[in-house]
């Protein structure tokens, strides 16, 4: 490998990454080295580079355009771009004001651009389905009379029996037969603690089995899983365009139809309404064509919404398509996930209440000692609390977790049981404080030391610290209503929703009923955004009008569907994208009323003022770049 051959290869796959950008920059390139070439009087070599760039740049919009005219039968900006481009060109040979030929580039250079930005968007989709793929096994290991045989998931049929092992992904929705497990559910569900699951009990593809082995029985086919109906609804969510898109798409066609409506008449009607001569026409035609292609007004949205895009960046908010900074500030409403989002999605250690004779370290001392040996989410919470109080734990020996129970085994050759009531034979000494812990959505863990019960330890999901406030100053910025969907149990996300101030919760919901709260939602308010970070979120953040996902703590799917992003798993960083998406809202506002004003102005003075193709391109171009300037002002904080 020569040294020069890594950088040329990377180059490569850079071009073939990037091939919009690629074609913006050339084209940019061949634009200054032509007037580059006009200034010094090289006319020669500027005819030669500046029709260059045309091609480069304009090839791409005016394939479209062609596309747009024959096949739809419609007009579009793109082909009114071209033309007057092209217009300008035309003019500037005939005249020979070889100024007008970079004048006429530049008009592309600009759409070339706003094709580049276009592009970056288009891919979100694709990544999104292969990540959902990924979570998906390829085979299952079916039990058959002489053994075990690896079948292709679309091989499998309802009726077949399956063996999933500890550890091990499910590969398809079906029912237990045989065996016990703790199933994370996570994914599918977005529950915070794995589901105690055993013959009878339906499991989902895409979930994790705990630590037993299950014997499963296929009841529906491969392609019915819940997996797969997440997949479909991201695809059908994500590929639906919005009314603000076509609005857009129908209000372009209906201007470039109204402005070669227009060229088309001013071209043919003045010799003989208003006795201009043909040349005197045309060239009127051309500066219409010029002045009134709408480059200051597609300027006044782009680089406003690229300024925000870059002002959010700055403070760990991930915009993905200026749309959607756009977007975020018309919400109205704003659906919460639970666990990740409002929640940290890990269990702690809430509180110890020991019984009486033995204090709160004695409890958990000895709790961590025996869970040590066990992977469960629950032990390593009570582990991980013990190694934050930096306590001493002893070796437990003869350890036996039973499933569904709880964990016995000796320390300090006395045995220590944890686990469920019944199981480590508890008195009512703490029952009551026990229902009460349970009452406000805790899990309690009984600990006992022979035939004496030693204490309970409360496990739960904890509030991010920023959380409540968020919803307040949500609410304080006007937005209508806020509610929290989760695939936790009522109790839990009750308890929750009381203490972030909360009204509105839907609770034990399965991807597909996230996806109606948030259609029911959008009925009602329209402009709905979704926030939240896992797999289970995807087909309700594509759905909604703004899907918003925690960067650290959102699985890849969410990341990928989630049209903005907050990188540091601030929830505070909310209200800062609609404060920004707000001011975004008003500068590219103004900057709309500033350009078309721009351009009644110049139409009016080419009808009445008489002005000259070069005061209708300063004035055209004056107006681009005092919008663009405009669009800037969001770079502030």
């Amino acid at each position: 490998m020569t040294p020069n051959s890594l950088p040329i290869s990377r180059l490569w796959r850079l071009a073939a990454e990037h091939p919009d950008a690629l074609t913006a920059a050339l084209c940019g390139i061949l634009v200054i080295l032509g007037s580059l070439a006009l200034q010094f009087g090289w006319l020669g070599l500027a005819v030669l580079i500046l029709p260059a760039a045309y091609v480069i740049g304009g090839y791409s919009s005016t394939r479209e355009g062609l596309t747009t005219l024959f096949q739809e039968r419609e007009l579009d900006v793109d082909l009114l771009m071209i033309v007057a481009a092209l217009g300008a060109a035309g003019l500037g040979l005939w005249r020979q004001e070889y100024h007008l030929i970079v004048d006429g580039a530049v008009l592309i250079l600009i759409f070339a651009i706003s094709g580049a930005l276009e592009g970056y968007a288009m891919q979100r989709t694709e990544r999104s389905i292969r990540s959902l793929m990924s979570l998906t096994a390829d085979t299952a290991r079916v039990v058959m009379y002489g053994g075990e045989r690896e079948v292709a998931i679309d091989k499998l049929e309802i009726g077949d029996c399956i063996l999933v092992k500890p550890g091990e992904i499910i590969p398809t929705d079906a029912i237990i037969i045989e065996g016990y497990s703790a199933i994370d559910q996570a994914s599918i569900t977005g529950e915070s603690m794995p589901v105690e699951k055993t013959s009878g009990d339906e499991v989902y593809a895409g979930t994790i089995n705990g630590v037993g082995a299950l014997k499963l029985e296929v009841h529906k086919t491969p392609e019915s899983s819940l997996i797969q109906r997440v997949i479909r609804l991201v695809q059908e969510a994500q590929t639906a365009a919005p009314p603000s898109q076509m609005f857009v798409e129908k209000f372009e066609r209906g201007y470039a139809k109204l402005i070669v409506g227009l060229g088309l008449l001013l071209a043919t009607l003045p010799p003989f309404v208003l006795g201009w001569n043909w040349e005197e026409t045309i060239y009127r035609a051309l500066i219409f064509l010029v002045v009134a292609s709408p480059c200051a007004l597609m300027a006044s949205i782009m680089p406003a919404l690229l300024s925000g895009i870059a002002n959010g960046a700055r403070q760990g908010i991930l915009f993905k398509s200026g749309a959607q900074l756009e977007m975020i500030g018309k919400v109205r409403a704003i659906a919460f996930d639970k666990t990740g989002t409002l929640t940290t999605g890990k269990p702690e250690v809430i509180q110890i209440v020991p019984a009486a004779g033995y204090t709160e370290t004695e409890v958990l001392q000895l709790a961590a000692a025996l869970e040590a040996h066990s992977e469960h989410a629950i032990a390593s919470s009570i582990v991980s609390a013990a190694q934050q109080q930096q306590l001493q734990l002893s070796t437990a020996t003869d350890v036996q977790a039973k499933i569904g129970q709880g964990i016995i085994g000796k320390v300090n050759n006395q045995t220590i049981a944890i686990g469920k009531a019944e199981f480590v034979e508890a008195t009512s000494e703490l029952s009551q404080i026990s229902q009460q812990l349970q009452a406000e959505g805790k899990t309690v863990v009984w600990v006992a030391k022979g035939d004496r019960l030693l204490g309970i330890i409360a496990v739960a999901d904890t509030i991010r610290p920023e959380a409540a406030a968020t919803v307040k100053r949500l609410q304080k910025l006007g937005v209508e209503h806020i509610i929290m969907l989760t695939g936790d149990n009522e109790q839990t996300a009750q308890h929750i929703a009381r203490q972030l101030g909360i009204n509105e919760v839907y609770a034990e919901l399965l991807p597909e009923d996230k996806v109606q709260a948030i259609k029911q939602l959008q009925t009602q308010y329209q402009t709905v955004a979704m926030v939240g970070d896992g797999i289970n979120d995807a087909p309700a953040l594509a759905q909604a009008s703004v899907g918003i996902a925690m960067g650290i703590s959102g699985s890849d799917v969410a990341l990928e569907t989630a049209d903005i992003v907050l990188m540091a798993d601030k929830l505070e960083q909310l209200a800062k994208a609609i404060s920004l998406g707000r001011r975004a809202q008003n500068v590219v506002k103004q900057n709309i009323v500033f350009a078309l004003s721009c351009i009644v102005l110049l139409l009016a003075a080419n009808f009445f003022g008489n002005i000259t193709m070069p005061l209708g391109v300063v004035g055209h171009e004056g107006s681009t770049l005092i919008v663009t300037l405009s669009g800037l002002r969001l770079l502030r904080n």
